[in-house]
């Protein structure tokens, strides 16, 4: 399955982080969402990798291979990007071009926040770069927009998701989040919950396979959601923490893509926002933004290369201009 990638145990920031690797050359750092793992990148890591550039794609901290530490204080972004740090520092590298994804893009937003000089420059997939509200928590702030219903808000609740995707079981779970494909919000209604029967058996498309579910079940398995989860529950907190770098511009070259079919792309005013000069007001070296039809969340998996493409020739465009 890996077919030539390397994988190895790092100390970084106190605790012990899978990578997967593969290539030769510059690096490119692969962060991942939820639920996921270095895996989503599979196909990104492959392509890199025969590009002349050395992929690597980490578990973030609590989930895959990677420790997970007790407490969601545990897994603010300054933890986060604290992890990052240590792992680009080991690699010997003065600086990283990197690639994010749903919770990997506001992870990699965060690094670019508090350490620019370690990014070469940055490709998001679905998450754009929104400062921080000074007026008001994120929290607050989801439940206006979308109510208590919103999965966001009930994954607040300690051990509820965690119970209710125990019995739905894993792979179920990790089917339901994968093949979403739909702008509108998720909203989990308590009195169903995610352990709500799906009233048919979910048909894989053809970009995602039973063996791909399978390796995310397994390590999930073993994992438990609790480490992926408490990066929600830390929202608050992160907004608390982050106060000094209120009002900073992203000053990273960044490319971004997205699918028309994002959950992210439907929230309320970002279509506007992306395009009518808010992004680019917070991110000045933003080159490049890619609408992509009738393309979902899980976009890396979706459309492999076409993103593999895009990552290769925004770096690429870097290098030659050094």
């Amino acid at each position: 399955m890996d077919d030539g990638i390397a994988h190895r145990m790092v100390d970084v920031n106190g605790i012990r982080m899978h990578v997967a690797e593969k290539g030769e050359g510059p690096v490119v750092l692969f962060l991942h969402g939820f639920p996921e793992l270095w895996y989503s990148w599979r196909h990104q890591i492959h392509g890199l990798a025969a590009a002349g550039f050395r992929a690597v794609a980490p578990d973030l901290r609590g989930f895959g291979d990677t420790d997970a530490p007790q407490g969601v204080a545990a897994y603010t972004m300054v933890h986060v990007v604290g992890d990052l740090v240590a792992l680009i520092l080991s690699l010997d590298q003065e600086q990283v071009f990197v690639v994010g994804h749903d919770w990997g893009a506001l992870v990699a937003w965060a690094l670019c926040s508090f350490r620019p000089d370690l990014v070469r420059a940055l490709v998001n997939l679905s998450v754009p770069y929104l400062p921080r509200d000074p007026a008001r928590r994120p929290l607050e702030t989801l439940r206006a927009l979308y109510g208590d219903d919103y999965y966001i808000c009930t994954f607040q609740e300690p051990g509820r998701t965690e119970s209710e995707f125990a019995r739905i079981k894993t792979t179920a779970v990790i089917k339901k989040f994968l093949t979403y494909h739909d702008p509108a919000p998720v909203l989990v209604p308590k009195e169903h919950g995610f352990a709500a029967a799906p009233g048919k058996e979910i048909t894989l498309p053809p970009w995602l396979s039973e063996e791909d579910i399978n390796y995310f079940a397994i390590k999930f398995d073993k994992s438990g959601f609790t480490g992926g989860l408490n990066y929600y529950r830390a929202l608050d907190l992160n907004w608390e923490l982050t106060a000094p770098w209120g009002g900073l511009q992203i000053k990273v070259p960044v490319k971004f893509i997205v699918g028309d079919q994002d959950l992210t792309y439907g929230s309320p005013g970002i279509v506007e926002y992306i395009h009518k000069g808010g992004f680019r007001k917070y991110c000045p070296l933003l080159e490049d933004v890619v609408v992509m039809e009738g393309v979902g969340h899980f976009i890396n998996q979706e459309k492999p290369h076409d993103i593999t493409n895009h990552i290769h020739d925004f770096f690429r465009r870097k290098l030659s201009s050094i």
